[in-house]
């Protein structure tokens, strides 16, 4: 598996020099493996990996964990699904609005001036079950639930003998979730959210962050001990974290878990 991550940041897109080290889009990984594409959020990294396809056609399965406007506002902006002659599958677990339902009010007025017809190539909505495991090409992917405001689907996704468990937008309240746990169990690579310390988290230092769907990047690392995985990469950096803050929670997490790495906007992974 090749895994790509063209936005990495959490909440709300931001720019800067100060960002230009992890880079300033939400949500959007690629794992790509036996010709097949897997595109995880559909973030405003969505926008750019688009550009860099060139807007050809393009066969892919877009799996979204969840539908706040941080992992969906690449869509309207990711030039291949406009083309008809792409083969776009767009995935995620029903809440209380349908998938289509709920990007097509993203591209209605009077916020926005195309609607969800103009994206001829997403040819298919596919509802997805937490627990039921199904298969994309060579994937076999399990989508399993996490604590987050409106819910979340995290995904365990294998091929080829190799393990990733992308666990975005979780929040454990301070106690890792058994489930999490036991879906990452010996996986390659987990990604998950780390977008608070304890202390900004727990509100120790401003404001308390409970209840909004987020944890903190010690819990991160307990998630990746416990499930003993290979590599932990930290994701879904808070909006007002400059490049040398998230180096810095790299750093201390590093300290306690040597696999662990923060992701970054162009980083490629070989599983």
């Amino acid at each position: 598996m090749k895994v790509t991550v063209w936005g990495a940041r959490g909440s709300v897109p931001v720019s800067g020099a100060q960002v230009r080290e992890v880079g300033g889009n939400t949500s959007c990984v690629e794992v790509v493996c036996g010709g097949e594409r897997l595109i995880l959020d559909g973030g405003t990294g969505l926008r750019a990996l688009g550009e860099r396809l060139g807007g050809a056609p393009l066969r892919a399965t877009i799996l979204f964990s969840h539908l706040h406007w941080d992992h969906i506002q690449g869509v309207p902006f990711f030039a291949p699904a406009y083309h008809p002659g792409s083969e776009l599958t767009l995935a995620g677990v029903r809440r209380r609005l349908s998938l289509r339902e709920v990007l097509a009010r993203q591209m209605a007025p009077p916020t926005f001036p195309v609607g969800i017809e103009a994206l001829a190539g997403a040819k298919r909505f596919l509802e997805v079950v937490p627990g039921r495991p199904f298969e994309v090409g060579p994937f076999r992917i399990t989508p399993f639930e996490q604590e987050h405001p409106n819910g979340v689907a995290c995904f365990r996704i294998e091929a080829e003998g190799r393990a990733l468990v992308y666990a975005t937008d979780v929040e454990h309240g301070g106690e890792v979730d058994e489930l999490l746990v036991e879906r990452s169990a010996g996986a390659d690579l987990l990604v998950h959210d780390a977008q608070y310390h304890w202390g900004e988290y727990a509100g120790v230092d401003g404001p308390s962050r409970r209840g909004w769907g987020h944890s903190s990047w010690l819990e991160a690392v307990a998630a990746a001990q416990r499930a003993e995985v290979r590599r932990l990469l930290l994701f879904h950096h808070d909006p007002g974290r400059d490049d040398e803050a998230v180096r810095d929670i790299e750093a201390l997490a590093q300290e306690r878990f040597a696999g662990a790495f923060a992701a970054r906007e162009g980083m490629v992974l070989g599983l």
